[in-house]
């Protein structure tokens, strides 16, 4: 049962531990681990940075088992990712916190151009719509909000593709649900993701 007790809109985060050789492969691959570990770091600072300046709930979904971090306990509620690929742990994710929220969106940590008054926006964009989506160049999407659970949104989907943005969009039209799509931007994958923000390698 949702209560009034908590902020109508919820903010989950997905992250990853950052430990060297375990985070941004991809990245690793052209530029060594310890560089794809400090970029990932910093994106991890800027995400951060970002949900601390929104007034809701923020929850902090590990992919391992949280820990003692600089993401401090009183500003973040730190869970465990639930589930055997991304799709499940996302819908596991959703289910928990809709439970108690009216409003509830999810990022990563590989954003960049993402900022506060975006996932504000929106926040605010379920005021009207079921969905808000947020797309990435490469046929993904870096956020995603809603204001009830819909599981079918997380099943049959190829997960870490170019059509995973395409798929779901055909989802909401089938299921006639009403959805918001906000600007497209670019997240952080390989070494020229990272250049193009003008960032040194």
């Amino acid at each position: 049962m949702k209560t009034s007790k908590l902020p109508s809109e919820a903010l989950i985060t997905f992250i990853r531990v950052p430990e060297l050789g375990m985070v941004k492969t991809r990245l690793a691959v052209d530029l060594g681990d310890q560089r794809a570990l400090e970029i990932y770091c910093s994106l991890l600072n800027h995400t951060q940075k970002i949900s601390l300046e929104l007034p809701c709930r923020r929850y902090l979904y590990y992919a391992t088992k949280p820990i003692e971090d600089n993401w401090p306990t009183e500003h973040f509620c730190k869970k465990s990712q639930q589930g055997d690929d991304l799709g499940k742990r996302i819908s596991n994710a959703f289910k928990e916190v809709c439970e108690v929220h009216n409003k509830v969106i999810i990022i990563g940590s590989d954003c960049p151009q993402l900022s506060s008054s975006l996932i504000q926006e929106a926040f605010d964009g379920l005021e009207e719509n079921d969905v808000i989506l947020g797309p990435t160049f490469d046929g993904g999407y870096y956020l995603l909000g809603m204001k009830s659970y819909y599981p079918f949104l997380f099943t049959d989907i190829e997960w870490s593709t170019n059509s995973v943005y395409s798929e779901t969009v055909n989802k909401l039209e089938k299921h006639n649900l009403s959805f918001q799509k906000l600007e497209k931007l670019s997240d952080v994958d390989y070494a020229e993701d990272w250049e193009k923000f003008g960032w040194p390698l």
